[in-house]
């Protein structure tokens, strides 16, 4: 499947769901989602089928987000049922680790062979703050968990803000070395619900290498650029504003209310819902079809074009 740029389009994310047990200062209002009901949202049988089609027109790699995807009931059967998807080569999961411990080594057997954990702080107190209420301690647990049950990679994903975490910029990345993660630093990007950063907060991921010493370049991995460091440790820096990584994209995402988003920050969704057979194999070829050359105009001045904030996307 190819988009009109001739880009291999071979990656689905898949929200389960726009709720999460934190309230992240960067991807959602203090006062959490607008509650909306079960009839307004895919049921997993649906995301099963809508998988299905994907992968029939040439999808390899199903990445489960939210929201927090492990608040959604039945999450840890859905992906067993995914991962028997025949062609899926790649099942992943984006979660803030949270409710991550007592289930990773289930995921695990259901196909989840790698995970990506949402660390911005390792400052309980800055943690509590940024998640509006989460617990270090909780997260922490969970990156062990997927580490113990031979999870490969675990992935740490780093939203970088200034006058936030780029003092503890070395002590996450060392992290990279001391617990066999890879630590991913990311550009905080405007959109939804980050108003209350200015625009000190947007520092481009290149800071992270002046803050570093001893790297050595390793080219890319799909959007990150990789960084060997000193003692052992990798690190990845991605860039969506800085320097944009839109000539390679290959995903499409699917909402959990069930549009697909050719774009992160674009308007532009296609509706899947209730859609079967040869009409929805042609909505995912619009949505893939659909895809811009690049995402437009993010930067620090000016925000995102999305309708939504990131809980409602998927990570």
């Amino acid at each position: 499947m190819r988009d009109g740029f001739q880009r291999e389009i071979d990656y689905l994310r898949i929200s389960l769901t726009d709720r999460c047990n934190f309230r992240c200062v960067y991807c959602m209002p203090p006062e959490g989602v607008e509650k909306r009901s079960h009839s307004e949202m895919l049921t997993l049988e649906e995301i099963e089928e809508i998988a299905r089609a994907a992968v029939e027109l040439g999808v390899r790699k199903l990445r489960i987000t939210g929201g927090e995807p492990l608040v959604r009931r039945g999450a840890v059967e859905l992906c067993r049922r995914l991962g028997r998807i025949p062609g899926v080569e790649d099942l992943s999961l984006t979660t803030n680790g949270a409710l991550l411990a007592p289930l990773a080594a289930e995921l695990r057997e259901t196909g989840v062979r790698r995970v990506n954990v949402s660390l911005d702080t390792l400052d309980p107190e800055k943690f509590r703050a940024i998640t509006r209420g989460g617990e270090l301690a909780d997260c922490l647990a969970g990156i062990r968990a997927a580490l113990d049950c031979g999870m490969d990679p675990v992935k740490l994903n780093v939203v970088l803000i200034g006058g936030f975490n780029d003092g503890e910029i070395p002590a996450l990345a060392a992290l990279s070395a001391s617990w066999g993660v890879e630590v991913r630093f990311i550009e905080l990007m405007p959109i939804g619900h980050t108003v209350p950063f200015g625009p000190e907060a947007y520092l481009p991921v290149d800071e992270v290498l002046r803050r570093l010493e001893g790297w050595t370049a390793e080219g890319t991995e799909g959007v990150a650029r990789m960084f060997r460091l000193p003692d052992g440790g990798r690190i990845g820096l991605i860039s969506p504003l800085s320097c944009r990584f839109c000539a390679d994209c290959n995903r499409l995402r699917l909402t959990a209310d069930g549009c697909l988003k050719p774009c992160l920050h674009s308007r532009e969704e296609i509706s899947v819902r209730g859609l079967h057979g040869e009409a929805l194999r042609s909505a995912i070829l619009a949505a893939a079809a659909a895809k811009p050359a690049d995402h437009g105009p993010p930067s620090e001045q000016c925000r995102s074009c999305s309708q939504r904030d990131m809980n409602r996307i998927g990570g």
